[in-house]
Order: structure tokens, then sequence, then C-alpha cells
């Protein structure tokens, strides 16, 4: 035990001078407060241990620091947890739909193109309209029945589409969207089949309308009368209510009104002008280098959506933009590519062309169809053709060169034809080529490109009479209808060299065995030249 006074000593300090000092500790410390306070209650004669006021403080330091470490492990483990369900729950709805994303009330979130295309069928399938009159009447109709038409492809594009404005919201299961039906609805469609199921035929109100006629490419308008209606108001309202929130069945009572032509026909009149004024435009469409397209006129008919309006008495014309997406991606492809085919040209022995045999054509792909189906669109919306050139790659076509070896110069002139193998002769044969006037033999350079043993021959005389002659040997084609073959009927014409009182319908003809030594030696290929004046009368 210490003594009082050894205490007072160690702190020099008298026993009313302890107070003073311990709150001057205190000022300077937590141990000061820890030994005011332990001083504060101390009597003369007490003895305080300033090794365990000391060894406490730690203590409560220990504890308070490991407390602090607890809380910020807790938050960081949140914030951890956090991130992970924020960058985790992101890549898993990056192709679904975002939690929270509703179709007709009923959560779709975490379902794919493909699943919520299936929603959407069935939502729309499960959608129907009670429609019941005071007569006791009842029909239940589907949205199709009622002139709806959805787009469920572009439903499924919202669905996966929304909240995604908000990366946030997206993995937020709190924050709910729901998504509507994307759809149109044709009122004259609905109103028809009202009228249809709920007044006799002849009662009924009908409304002036317009379709394409196929028969007479255009679209042609159908007159029609006053007469007894349901009114429809209700049943929109009801078919509004479903493409907002689908999956349901609603009920609807109807009443009838006596109504003039809900349409009249200078209206649906005015539509086909308008509808018909599109048709007349073309639209035509090239790929930049030998080939164009024109589209067909009952293909354009078939975007043009005519909707009529009852209620407003109105036939108003839409433009189908999908669909001519589709088309031109479908079509244009199989209409504009084109293989690239190497020109071929036939040389002499000096590399002169002396023909070209097949003429070359460059490789073309196209590509952007989307570009020519919005211009297309506009076009079309605007009432004005297009002549629209595809975006292309196009890959330039070879020239290849071969050397003729076989070669047969007809001379009118001489009424002689010469054959010649790389350029040396090789056989003359008497001939006689086509008679005067449109008959003639035409003058040029041409390629004997078809060849038949035999063959019946047909054609139209100067009169204008047909004729046939047929079996005709040894024919070897080069321009058109004109080639060497057997005439025996005209042996005289060749034996003088007459065409002008003999002569053929512009073919060489020929004595049998010279006609069959071309046909065995000149192949497909052999160049032939026609050269000359032809001759007023016999050259030999």
């Amino acid at each position: 035990m210490t003594s009082a006074s050894e205490g007072r000593s160690l702190f020099d300090a008298q026993p009313g001078e302890v107070t003073t000092n311990i709150r001057r500790i205190d000022q300077t410390s937590n141990i000061g407060q820890e030994a005011g306070a332990a001083f504060a209650g101390a009597q003369d004669g007490d003895v305080i241990d300033m090794a365990a006021l000391g060894t406490g403080h730690k203590e409560k330091n220990k504890r308070r620091n490991l407390t602090l470490w607890i809380v910020l492990g807790i938050l960081a483990a949140l914030v951890v947890l956090s991130l992970s369900w924020f960058f985790g729950a992101g890549w898993y709805f990056q192709d679904k739909a975002a939690l929270g994303v509703e179709l007709g009330g009923t959560s779709v979130a975490g379902q794919n193109a493909e699943q919520l295309k299936t929603t959407v069928n069935n939502a729309v399938a499960n959608s129907k309209v009670t429609v019941t009159d005071g007569d006791g009447k009842s029909v239940t109709a589907s949205l199709a029945d009622l002139g709806v038409k959805v787009d469920v492809d572009a439903t499924v594009s919202q669905l996966l589409a929304a909240k995604s404005d908000n990366a946030i919201a997206k993995v937020n299961p709190f924050a709910s969207q729901n998504v509507s039906l994307n759809a149109t609805v044709d009122k004259l469609k609905l109103s028809d089949y009202l009228t249809e199921n709920f007044v006799q035929e002849s009662d009924r109100a009908v409304a002036s309308s317009i379709a394409y006629d196929d028969a007479n490419k255009t679209f042609a308008a159908t007159e029609g009368k006053g007469g007894r209606t349901p009114e429809d108001t209700g049943v929109v309202e009801a078919v509004n209510a479903l493409i907002s929130e689908p999956g349901s069945n609603k009920n609807v009572s109807v009443e009838y009104k006596t109504v003039d032509m809900p349409i009249s026909l200078d209206a649906a009149q005015k539509a086909v002008d308008e509808a018909n004024t599109r048709l007349a435009a073309a639209f035509t469409i090239n790929n930049g280098n030998s080939k164009t397209f024109t589209v067909p006129v009952e293909q354009v008919a078939s975007w043009i959506t005519p909707t009529g309006d009852p209620s407003n008495g109105t036939i108003s014309l839409s433009y189908d933009k999908q669909k001519i997406v589709d088309y031109m991606a479908s079509t244009l492809p199989e209409q504009l590519n084109q293989q690239m085919v190497s020109q071929e040209d036939v040389i002499d022995g000096n590399g002169s062309v002396l023909l070209t045999k097949v003429k070359g054509v460059d490789g073309v792909t196209i590509k952007n169809t989307d570009a020519v189906a919005d211009q297309v669109y506009d076009a079309l919306t605007g009432g004005q053709g297009a002549d629209v050139q595809v975006a292309a790659d196009v890959t330039a076509h070879d020239v290849k060169q071969v050397k003729s070896e076989m070669r047969i110069v007809v001379d009118k002139t001489t009424q002689t034809a010469s054959v010649y193998k790389n350029d040396q002769l090789v056989k003359t044969f008497l001939v006689c080529t086509g008679r005067d006037g449109g008959n003639e033999s035409d003058n040029g350079t041409f390629a004997i490109y078809l060849k038949y043993a035999s063959q019946d021959m047909t054609g139209l005389n100067d009169d204008g009479s047909r004729y046939l002659s047929k079996g005709v040997k040894w024919v070897s084609y080069y321009n058109g209808g004109e080639g060497f073959h057997t005439a025996t009927w005209n042996y005289n014409g060749i034996a003088t060299g007459d065409p002008a009182n003999h002569g053929s319908h512009g073919c060489i003809n020929m004595y049998e065995k010279d006609s069959q030594w071309i046909y065995d030696n000149c192949p497909e290929g052999t160049i032939v030249q026609v050269v000359g004046t032809q001759p007023t009368g016999p050259v030999r």
C-alpha cells in the first residue's frame, strides 16, 4: 500500500489541490478523464492505481477499434454485394426483359426474345371481347376479328428495350413498367364485323371501300349504303384496353343506330386516286453495272394498306415499311447480283482481236438493301417514283485471249468460202450467199456457235408465206439464223455464184460434201468473216 503522503508527494500537491490538478490532466487525455473520475471520489488516505487506469483505457480503445472495423467490414461487404448484383444482373438481363417489365400486368422479367414471342402470342390469343345486345344476341371476338393487327416482333422489341435507358432501374425489381401491344386498329373492319354478326344483311349499313384489282392492276372503289349498325364506341374502348393490357376477356353491351352510308363513294374514290398515283410511279433499282430491276405493280400494291374509319367517314392509306425492307432484302440479291464472267477474245496470229467470243461481265454483290428500302418508302409516301442505285461490291472481269486456229472467209464478191488454219489456206469452196434485199448475208466478223447434223428449217418468204425445209444437213450457225448448210435445191445457184437470182434467205448454201467438211473440221468458236459486195448476177 502507498500512503497518502506519498501520493501527495508524487503529484506535488496538497489534498485540497488534487481536484485542480486532475482537471488539467482531464483536458489533455482520456486517461485524464478516467483519473479525474477516480480522484474526484477519493478521500485522504485512499490509494489510486494509475497503472490500472491506463490498462482499462487501452482495453476500451481495443473494443472501440474492433467495433469500428466490424462496421466497416459489414459496409464493405454490402458494397461488394451491391456491385456484384448490379453488374451480374446487368449482364444476365442484357438480352432478356428487365426486372419489373410487365405485359398485361404479368411480369415477363428474364424472358428472352423467343420466350417473349410465345408470351405475346398467348396474350393476344387470350384477349377476347364478348359483345351482347338487348335482344340476347352474343358473340365473342378475337382481336383479329375486330380489325386489330398486332406486330408481335415489334412488341417483343419494346419489351426487351423497356427500362434500358436507365441501368439502375433495369435491375431494380421495385420499378415496374407495363408494355402495351404494338398494334393498329382497322375501325372499318371492326364495324363490319359487328354489323355482320348483329344486323341482317338487308338492313345493314355498309361503308364504301377500296381494294386492289389484280386483273386491272389498279385500286378500285366499291359503293356502300346506309342502314342499321351497332354503336361500336364501347367495343373500341374494350379493344384499346386489351391493347394496353392484353390477356383477358372484356364484356361489352351494344345498342343500334340508323346511319347514312358510313363512308361515301366520293371518300373511297379519293383514296383510290391517291393509291393509283403510287402505282403509276415506277420504282427501279440498278446495281450500278449492267442489271436493272423494276418492282412489279402488284408488289407495290401490297405495301399500301387502306384503313376505313366509319366514325369520320374517311379512308386513309398507310405504307408498310417493314414489308418494303423484307422485300428488298429477299429480292434484290436474286435480281441484281451477278457472277463475274471472263471475257474471251479471239485473236489472230498477230495478236489482233478478231472477235469477242464471250463478253465479259463484272461480278456484282449488292449490299445495304435497307438503304434502298428507305428511299423507296420515302418516294412511295411522297407519291413519287424512284430510280435507286444500290450499293455493291464489284469484281472487274478479266480478259482471256484465245488464238483461233480455224477461220473461214466468205467473200460475197467471188461467192467463195476459204478456210484457213493458223492463217494458212486449207480449202476454198463454192457457195451461194443470201438474195438481194432483206435476205442478203450480213457482212462482219462472227463465230460458229451452234451445229446440227440435220435440222428442219423454217422461216418466212418475202411474200409473208412460211417455208419449211425438212432434213437440212450439216448446219453450222454463226450469226443468229445465218449459217453454213447443204442446199441440194440450189446446186445451180452454187455452181453459177448467182445470189441475185438464186440466193438463200441469208445462209451460206453449199454442196453437201463441202458443208459436211465445215461441220467436221470447224468447231464451235471458229471465226467467220463475211466480206465483199453482193454481185448483181452470176460470177461464174
